[in-house]
This record gives structure tokens, sequence and C-alpha cells, in this order.
């Protein structure tokens, strides 16, 4: 495995364009599913339809609600996607990097904070008791899975005795973490779709607040909110390979095609898990939270410590 450096200048830019190449096939892929449980056939309409109401959206006037907050609203909306793409910053194509810091892996769980802010900005901004309940709806779930999300990072920065991404992809030389972390592994993904406000963790956008946060918007805003929705499944899924699936190792392939493989895969896991289950209550998965993820995702953390220690060094050695 060829270690992780910094790349050229320009990966900053081909980072959000792939993104976002990801995000659209993660949208084309969940309305595959939705029209073969809806019984209709497969058609180039069908993937055709998220660019067709993108669009539409970009047509249409967008909704002034009396006595909003513009300024708030706006930047919250804009927010959503731009913490998307700058958490994607730090995940390595094959053996290059956008950005290699030496904190990334914290970086890229302050920009999954910085959605909180922004989705509860558009809420409130928004003026709309609806937009309000979505948004609250959003901090509570966000007080319920970030911790489980915090510990798994935490127990990856443990086993590979760095901050830095680009170190985890490198303790995973002989073994991937997914192997001997898989609570931490799961508990990540149940969190990419809970940050991402997607099903079953949509509460935030539920049909009971008639939209939630989305309720008030339309036009370029309500683009941007769900654009950003699906940018931030994406980096997710993303930010998984590196940490649990080995980054861009593999046969045959070079690294940076390896790393695009992973990606689009735990990406299509998290559309058909989102596709395939009821939203669940706020308090339920709150409950889930605190009383399971919390103390499974703590033992794990607690096993890697011990395994670490007792090695005296982080894994990248292997087991």
């Amino acid at each position: 495995m060829n270690a992780v450096v910094q790349g050229p200048m320009w990966m900053v830019l081909l980072v959000p364009v792939l993104v976002g190449v990801l995000a659209v096939a993660g949208v084309a892929f969940a309305r595959l599913l939705d029209a073969r449980a809806d019984g209709r056939g497969i058609s180039g309409a069908v993937l055709a339809a998220p660019l067709a109401e993108s669009g539409r959206l970009l047509l249409q006037q967008r909704r002034a609600v009396v006595a909003s907050d513009r300024l708030l609203a706006r930047t919250g909306v804009v927010l959503v996607p731009v913490a998307a793409v700058l958490a994607a910053l730090v995940v390595p194509l094959g053996d290059r990097t956008a950005s290699d810091l030496s904190i990334g892996i914290v970086w890229f769980n302050a920009m999954e904070v910085v959605t909180w802010a922004a989705l509860w900005m558009a809420g409130w901004g928004s003026n709309s008791v609806w937009g309000l309940v979505g948004g609250y709806r959003f901090v509570v779930q966000g007080l319920s899975y970030e911790l489980p999300h915090m510990f798994a990072l935490i127990t990856v920065a443990t086993g590979a005795g760095s901050l830095r991404v680009s170190d985890a992809v490198a303790a995973q030389e002989s073994l991937w973490f997914v192997v001997w972390m898989p609570v931490a592994f799961v508990a990540f993904l149940l969190s990419a779709l809970a940050l991402s406000f997607s099903g079953p963790f949509d509460t935030a956008t539920g049909r009971d607040i008639v939209g939630g946060v989305l309720a008030e918007y339309s036009g370029v805003d309500r683009l941007l909110l769900v654009v950003g929705r699906w940018l931030m499944l994406s980096a997710a899924a993303a930010m998984s390979v590196p940490l649990f699936l080995g980054g861009g190792a593999g046969p045959l392939l070079p690294g940076w095609l390896w790393t695009l493989v992973k990606a689009a895969a735990v990406l299509g896991l998290l559309v058909w898990a989102r596709s395939r289950t009821a939203t669940l209550r706020m308090d339920r998965f709150a409950e889930f939270g605190w009383l399971v993820l919390i103390p499974l995702t703590l033992l794990q953390a607690l096993v890697v410590a011990v395994i670490v220690v007792w090695r005296g060094a982080p894994m990248s050695g292997g087991m």
C-alpha cells in the first residue's frame, strides 16, 4: 500500500465534483429502488428525474414568509452543502489527498456539527412553526447519535495512533479496521444516515410536520438543502473508506479507483437502507442511541484501547 501524501492544489476543485457525482448516482439509485417498489418499469425518465427536479427548482420562485430572518435562513441553507464539501476534503483519493490535516478526523466531525447549526438556522430563520420543530428535532437527533459517532471516530484514531486520516489508512496495511472494529463501523454508518437527515432518521423533514425544515423553502433554497443532504451522505460514505475499509488498497485497480468503488458500494448500502426502512420515532431513536449505541461503542473503544496498550503501538503492523 502506497503512503497517502498531500496532493496538488487542483484536487481541492476535484473533490466537490466527485462528491457531486456520487450524490447524483445515489439519488438515481434511490429513484430506481422506489420505482421497483412501486411496480413501475425502470426507464431513462426515472433515472433522469433528479436532474429534471433540479431544473424545476432552479426556475421556481423563492417563497417568502412574513417576518422571516432571511440572512439567518439563507446562511443555514448554504452551509449544508458547503459543510459536506469541506468534510470531504480530508478523504484521500488513493494515495493522494486534497488536505492532509493533522486533525483530519476531528475536521470531519466538526463539519458534521456545522450541519447541526445550519439546519437549525434554516428552521429558525424561516419563521415557521414547522421549520422550527424540524430544526429542533434535528438537534435532538444529533444529541442521540453524536456520542456514538464520536466514539467510533475515537476508536479509529486509537487504532491508528493519530488523528490524521492518512495515518488511519496506513494503519490498515495488514488488516482493515472494519474487521476488528465492526461496532464502530456500524455506528458510523448509522450516524451517516442521521447526519444527512435521511431515512429512517428523517423526522426533521417528516410529513407529520409538513416537511419540517423544508416546509417553507422553494426554488434554489430548497434545492440547496436537498443537495446538501445527499452531499453529506456521499461524503460520509467516502469517509468510511479510509477509516474502515483500507482506503485505496485492493488488487489490480489503481488506488483512486478502489476508493471510488468502495465509496459507491457503501453509498449504495446506505441508500438501500434509507429506502427500505420506515421513519423511526424521535423518542425511540433517542432511547436506542443512549441505551444501546453508546454502551456498545464505548465497549468497542475499550477493546481497541486494550489491544493497542497490550501491543505497545498502533495497529500499523497488524494484529
